[in-house]
């Protein structure tokens, strides 16, 4: 018993020293610049780039859709008009 309160008394006095001591103002100013480096490097999260990815995914879908409908009209025009192919 006698044990446990005096690790408990070490370990509250630990905690005290570290917190007061300059290690805990170097980890506030190192996340300080690490959130304002990140900050200027415009990233995103990984929801928005999943969404952008579905976002292109279904763009290309479609542009593949519009090429191969082009390619049919295209072949009927010059199907029914045989002078323009050439």
């Amino acid at each position: 018993m006698l044990k446990d309160k005096f690790f408990d008394e070490i370990a509250s006095k630990i905690t005290e020293a570290i917190a007061a001591s300059p290690a805990k103002d170097m980890e506030k100013n190192a996340r300080a610049m690490m959130a304002s480096a990140f900050t200027k490097m415009d990233l995103v999260t990984r929801e928005e780039f999943e969404i952008q990815q579905e976002v292109l995914a279904r763009t290309r879908e479609k542009m593949h859709e519009l090429e191969a409908r082009i390619s049919e009209l295209e072949t009927r025009l010059h199907a029914n008009n045989p002078q323009d192919a050439l």
